[in-house]
């Protein structure tokens, strides 16, 4: 008995309904690759970022010779200041949340809106402050396995590998990691290699305002490593080792 032939909209639904299911097992196995990752740094320092190798391949394409300056250390290797006044600067409930502070981001927006608005009326061209809303944990997502596309998909894709982070890993962990990969300058990445470049001296040894002076540069580092005697820095800095032993660390 011959099988009647198949309209072209039933041929198109069958394409679809296959497109649909090899879509679905890719998103799966990219999810499941970054999940393995994630579960293999309980016990193995990450060599690097999704970040830092976007930046290394960057700073290659430069004329200039490149320079790159990266050394993992232990948690207890790095200053106790250091932790605090990160924590203080950049995700005060750090060792509370799950890993996303909803109420942050809507502050955070609500702030640099604020400041936008207040540029655009204002003709003086002073240097923005913009707050990102971004816990710790979302930053490491972004920089750890990300690219740095900005759209809704991206942003989906950090709250997952965030949520992944905050199951799989210690809080400790968590900030072990972002300390020794977060960027603090032009080719320098981690509270070692930061700390060498600032200060000549390890990241253990870190007195509170050099801490400070560290943390207020995350959000910008680039900006304020070419403006060390940045006004905003000192002040900003002050403010954080003044509130640095209200943090909680993990």
């Amino acid at each position: 008995m011959r099988t009647p032939p198949q309209s072209p909209l039933h041929r198109l639904g069958l394409e679809l309904k296959r497109l649909v299911k090899i879509l679905v097992g890719a998103v799966f196995l990219l999810e499941l690759c970054f999940l393995s990752k994630i579960v293999l740094m309980r016990w193995v320092d990450p060599e690097s970022t999704s970040f830092e190798r976007s930046e290394m391949a960057r700073l290659a394409s430069q004329a200039r010779p490149m320079t790159w300056s990266e050394h993992w250390v232990p948690y207890d290797k790095i200053s106790v200041h250091l932790k605090r006044a990160v924590i203080i600067s950049e995700d005060d409930l750090f060792a509370r949340h799950d890993g996303v502070q909803w109420g942050a981001i809507e502050r955070a927006w609500q702030k640099n809106q604020s400041q936008l608005e207040h540029a655009q009326k204002s003709a003086a061209s002073l240097p923005l402050h913009l707050v990102g809303g971004s816990t710790i944990t979302q930053q490491l997502a972004k920089n750890l396995l990300l690219n740095g596309e900005r759209d809704l998909i991206r942003k989906g894709q950090e709250l997952l590998i965030t949520l992944a982070l905050e199951c799989v890993l210690s809080k400790k962990r968590i900030l072990e990691i972002y300390l020794n990969h977060v960027e603090w300058g032009e080719g320098v990445f981690g509270a070692q290699a930061a700390s060498l470049h600032y200060f000549k001296k390890p990241a253990s040894q870190l007195t509170a305002s050099e801490a400070a002076r560290l943390a207020v540069m995350l959000p910008r580092p680039k900006y304020f490593e070419k403006l060390p005697n940045s006004p905003y820095l000192q002040n900003r800095a002050e403010q954080i080792s003044a509130r640095a032993s209200q943090a909680v660390l993990p």
